[in-house]
């Protein structure tokens, strides 16, 4: 496991103002593990993902019996920052059954004609299931921000974007979140913390590579030009949205192996601590037990 005073780095405290600047995007997380070399870090962080697969494959089952909670991943993050991969390799060994993924691109008519909640609500994890957000309803506080404009098509009857407006989104966001904590779901938010270097390679890699040319968008080339507008939108989201109930965790994605190593820790951890347990048997489901297992019994030996 990750050692935790690793792990505090990445953790947004509520009411912190979030500067990313301030978190890292590699793997040199301290001292000690730029002492340890690039090689030996790795090596270390497939040890960490392999035993969180594991334990992660036998903590949703445990979810599923339990059947008091479910874990919403909520993953953000700009172009090219891995979220695909991340659920990819860190759910690999999860029941399917028991994990479901959404991704949210343009809405739809019938999206716009509800609140920019409506359509993440009805994708939200059953008891004893683990959701994954791949993007979001911070997406409406996000890109939404970035291009104002798209507020147009939503015919809301607030007329002026100015700061109130946010404020309001942010404070619907995190009663939101309030209310699905307060009822079983326990919310763990992740941004992935690409840089703007790393970005531009993994661009390049989708021109260069023919298996990888079908990922390159130009809209995602369009976006790329809003990278300072898109990191005050984030600094403002983390910022209003990091609360006790629901806490962001800023996570480095310039190396693949790292996000995915911590993420998993992260996952693993948070079911973990729930206290989950097998349903116990009624005696009476006890004594239909004892009846099955004598018939099987009576007919081997017939």
């Amino acid at each position: 496991m990750i050692q935790q005073e690793i792990l505090d780095r990445f953790h947004v405290p509520p009411g912190k103002k979030v500067r990313l600047k301030d978190y890292e995007t590699g793997w040199e997380l301290t001292g000690k593990l730029a002492e340890l070399g690039r090689g030996v870090v790795r090596q270390r962080a497939q040890v960490v993902l392999e035993e969180n697969l594991k334990e992660l494959a036998d903590a949703q089952e445990l979810l599923y019996a339990d059947d008091r909670y479910s874990i919403l991943i909520v993953l953000q993050a700009m172009d090219a920052a891995g979220k695909d991969g991340t659920i990819k390799h860190v759910m690999s060994g999860v029941n399917p059954q028991g994990c479901q993924v959404f991704s949210f691109k343009k809405p739809s008519a019938e999206d716009i004609d509800h609140n920019f909640l409506w359509r993440y609500m009805r994708c939200l994890p059953e008891r004893g299931r683990i959701g994954i957000f791949n993007r979001s309803y911070y997406e409406d506080v996000l890109v939404v921000k970035v291009h104002p404009e798209i507020l147009d098509s939503q015919r809301l009857p607030v007329k002026k974007y100015g700061k109130k407006f946010w404020e309001h989104r942010y404070e619907d966001i995190n009663a939101f979140e309030h209310h699905l904590v307060r009822n079983g779901t326990v919310i763990l938010k992740f941004f992935l913390n690409v840089s703007h270097d790393e970005q531009r390679r993994r661009f390049l890699e989708r021109l260069e590579r023919p298996e990888k040319n079908w990922k390159f968008s130009s809209a995602d080339l369009a976006e790329r030009g809003y990278w300072d507008q898109y990191m005050d939108a984030y600094e403002d989201a983390l910022s209003a949205t990091s609360t006790k109930w629901a806490p962001w965790h800023v996570i480095p994605a310039d190396q693949k192996w790292a996000t995915r190593a911590i993420v998993a820790d992260i996952i693993t951890s948070a079911i973990r601590s729930l206290d989950l347990k097998y349903p116990e048997v009624t005696d009476e489901h006890r004594r239909l037990m004892e009846e099955a297992r004598r018939k099987l019994t009576e007919t081997q030996e017939g």
